[in-house]
């Protein structure tokens, strides 16, 4: 008959801590997807709206994600993050408060910022459009916004990496905790 350690932490509170870790890693896990891999996916842009001209719709650190659209698909009330000017990375993201079309035939659209009390200068046209609004996360723009291009790539691999290992050793644990379990109820 083997003598097994009794454990200092009681069952209660280990159960817990597992069932809080696997939601912190399920919770991380469902962030990533996302901001990350949903838009991927899609075809689809993340970005954050950095300014509070959104509010309070889209605060400051909301993480937007915007999907291209056709230009007839732009209507007013429609959300969509444009250059603001044609080739420039530079990008807004605001509501259309009107459209028109030109002399040639080319629609346009009239944006603003929900918190602004006056129309954006100027008309966007269509080879300024990134996308329409598909949908929005408040809060997690900041998360993002500290790292950017490779070093976003490196980030995610080793957090992924990390929760993965970190999974795999409470996994391991409870395996452990099983198999102790049953070996004393054989022995008894």
């Amino acid at each position: 008959m083997r003598c097994m350690k009794s454990s200092s932490v009681p069952g209660w509170l280990s159960w817990t801590g597992q069932v809080v870790s696997w939601l912190v890693i399920l919770g991380v896990g469902a962030l990533f997807a996302v901001a990350l891999l949903v838009p991927r996916l899609a075809g689809a842009t993340p970005y954050v709206i950095e300014t509070g001209s959104m509010t309070p719709k889209l605060p400051p650190g909301t993480l937007v994600v915007v999907k291209p659209v056709a230009p007839e698909q732009i209507a007013p009330g429609d959300v969509i993050t444009y250059q603001i000017k044609s080739g420039d990375p530079t990008v807004v993201t605001h509501r259309v408060i009107d459209q028109g079309v030109d002399m040639t035939g080319q629609v346009r659209w009239h944006t603003q910022g929900d918190a602004n009390d006056a129309a954006d200068e100027g008309w966007v046209l269509p080879q300024q459009v990134k996308g329409r609004e598909w949908y929005a996360v408040p809060y997690v723009g900041y998360v993002t916004s500290f790292v950017t291009g490779q070093q976003r790539g490196v980030l995610i691999a080793v957090v992924v990496l990390g929760l993965l290992g970190y999974a795999a050793n409470q996994f391991r644990g409870s395996l452990k905790e099983r198999r102790a379990k049953t070996e004393t109820v054989e022995t008894s």
